[in-house]
C-alpha cells in the first residue's frame, strides 16, 4: 500500500509542462521573436520583468495568469529565488509557462541560471532568445559596434556585479587593452569608477563615449561625450538609467548616421 502511495505522489510531483525563457528584446516590439510571440498567445502563465514594453506584455494569452517578476535596482517584485521556485511550480500546475526576460535571457539577464535550476529539478526547459540592448540601442543611435575603419573587436561586459561572484571584479585593465569596442550594460551608477580604472589602464580621455537610455523606444535618450567628461555630463544633465554605455572610435558616426533611426512600432 505504501509503494502505490508513493508511486502515486511521484506521479503528482512530475512537471506536466514546460518553461520556455523567452528574450523579449530591449523595448520596440518590432523586435520581439515570432516564435516569441507565438508562445505568448498559447502561454498559461506568463512571468515577466519589469522592462517589457506594454506592447508585448498586450501579446499575451488573455487567459494566461500574469506574475510580475520585475526587478528594479534597490527593489525586487521577487528575489531570484523566489522566482525559479515558482516556475517550477507553474511547470507542475500548467503546460505552457513562459518567463518573459528583457533582452535576451543568457545576455546578463540570469536565464542561464534559472535554466541550471530548473533543469536540476527535473523540469523541461527551452530558451528563446532575444535582441539584445547592448546591440540594439547602439543601432537605434547610430552607433555600429564594429565597422572597418573604427572598430574590429567588441567587448560586452556589465557595470553592475554580484557580490560574491567568482572573481570580485571586472578585469577593466584586460579589455581597455583588448578591445576596440566597450559596450556596458547598468553602468551608469558605477561609472565614476568604471571611467576610473578604463583612463588608469591607459585608455585616452578623450575616448568617445555614448550613453543610450530607453533604447529603441520612442523615448530614446542619446549623451555624448568623452571618457573624461561623461561622468560631469551625467552629473550636468541629470541622465539616469537604464541605459546602455558604448565606449570607443565607433561613436563618431553617432552625427552621420543617427538621422537614420528605424521606425519604431507603437
Amino acid at each position: 500500500m505504501n509503494a502505490i502511495a508513493d508511486q502515486t505522489s511521484s506521479i503528482n510531483q512530475q512537471p506536466l509542462g514546460k518553461v520556455y525563457l523567452v528574450g523579449a528584446g530591449p523595448g520596440d516590439p518590432g523586435l520581439f521573436t515570432i516564435k516569441g510571440k507565438s508562445l505568448l498567445e498559447c502561454a498559461d502563465v506568463v512571468v515577466y520583468d519589469a522592462l517589457v514594453s506594454p506592447q508585448i506584455l498586450a501579446m499575451i494569452n488573455p487567459h494566461a495568469e500574469k506574475i510580475d517578476a520585475g526587478k528594479r535596482r534597490g527593489r525586487h517584485s521577487l528575489v531570484q529565488s523566489e522566482t525559479t521556485q515558482l516556475l517550477i511550480e507553474k511547470a507542475q500546475e500548467y503546460a505552457i509557462v513562459v518567463r518573459l526576460k528583457g533582452g535576451d535571457p543568457f545576455i546578463f539577464g540570469r536565464g542561464g541560471e534559472e535554466m541550471e535550476e530548473l533543469v536540476a529539478a527535473g523540469i523541461p526547459v527551452e530558451v528563446i532568445p532575444g535582441v539584445t540592448a547592448g546591440i540594439a540601442a547602439p543601432a537605434y543611435a547610430g552607433i555600429p559596434l564594429t565597422h572597418r575603419n573604427y572598430s574590429s573587436s567588441v567587448t560586452f561586459v556589465t557595470g553592475h556585479e554580484a557580490a560574491g561572484k567568482y572573481r570580485p571584479e571586472v578585469n577593466w585593465q584586460a579589455i581597455a587593452k583588448g578591445s576596440e569596442t566597450i559596450v556596458i550594460y547598468m553602468g551608469i551608477h558605477n561609472l565614476t569608477h568604471i571611467v576610473a580604472e578604463l583612463t588608469a589602464a591607459g585608455l585616452s580621455e578623450e575616448t568617445p563615449v555614448a550613453l543610450v537610455r530607453w533604447g529603441t523606444r520612442p523615448d530614446q535618450e542619446e549623451l555624448i561625450g568623452t571618457l573624461g567628461k561623461i561622468v560631469a555630463d551625467v552629473e550636468s544633465t541629470g541622465f539616469e538609467a537604464p541605459a546602455i554605455v558604448i565606449i570607443g572610435n565607433v561613436v563618431n558616426l553617432h552625427p552621420i548616421l543617427a538621422g537614420c533611426r528605424p521606425f519604431v512600432f507603437a
